[in-house]
């Protein structure tokens, strides 16, 4: 339900005074919908007000502006402006001081939260503890002599192994033959050919295939003396 006419010009006399600035019709009406105020009604209480004389108005074209009544108001002097403005740098000053004690209570807040409970302190020493006694258990198991990897898994990986150094021989050979057959009357200088084409021997990246074969024979000979 719509306010009565007197209590939609008590609403529009309100706001108007506390804006304090120039306003339209649209202005008004829109942040007055709270009220279920419709534009006509505003635009009637707005013109009734300025014709008795309790808000002023000017006219520009076809739109009218609307203004409070500036007699109303207690218009500072300057040693009073001055006094505020003054009372304002403090207020200002005091406010980023608040700001800034807000920060830093949030930042021991945030790093309060981020640091572990008494309870999982706790429990994070219990899982340290299992795991010192799994490394432990294992460490005597090894001077022991008891082997941990069973003989057919031993047996799979080297033959795995065996297998990727076979294929790594066979490449390797493949690409001599076909690099001595493409360079082998070339005029280029043949490193120089080589870094053109981004290839890398084994050397180049600090591995040899002759010492990666071994590993896999000291394997075998240290398993047969044990």
């Amino acid at each position: 339900m719509a306010p009565k006419s007197d209590n939609t010009e008590a609403i529009v006399l309100n706001y108007v005074n506390e804006q304090n600035r120039p306003l339209n019709s649209q202005n008004v009406a829109d942040s007055l919908q709270k009220y279920n105020l419709k534009k006509a009604s505003i635009q009637k209480a707005l013109d009734s007000l300025a014709d008795s004389g309790k808000i002023s108005f000017k006219e520009y074209g076809k739109q009218k502006i609307y203004l409070a009544r500036q007699d109303q108001f207690n218009i500072p002097n300057n040693e009073e402006l001055a006094s505020m403005k003054e009372e304002n740098a403090k207020l200002q000053e005091h406010l980023d001081q608040q700001k800034k004690a807000i920060t830093e209570v949030e930042g021991e807040i945030k790093s309060l939260q981020s640091n572990l409970t008494l309870e999982q302190i706790h429990d994070k020493e219990a899982k340290l503890r299992k795991e010192v006694k799994e490394m432990e258990d294992k460490l005597v198991k090894l001077r022991g002599g008891v082997t941990l990897v069973r003989p057919e898994e031993k047996k799979a990986v080297e033959a795995m192994y065996s297998e990727k150094i076979s294929l790594w021989r066979r490449r390797k050979r493949m690409f001599k033959d076909l690099w001595d057959a493409i360079t082998e009357n070339s005029p280029k200088d043949l490193k120089e050919f080589k870094e053109e084409l981004g290839i890398e021997y084994d050397e180049d990246v600090g591995v040899n295939l002759q010492s990666v074969s071994e590993l896999l024979q000291h394997g075998k000979k240290r398993a047969r003396g044990q």
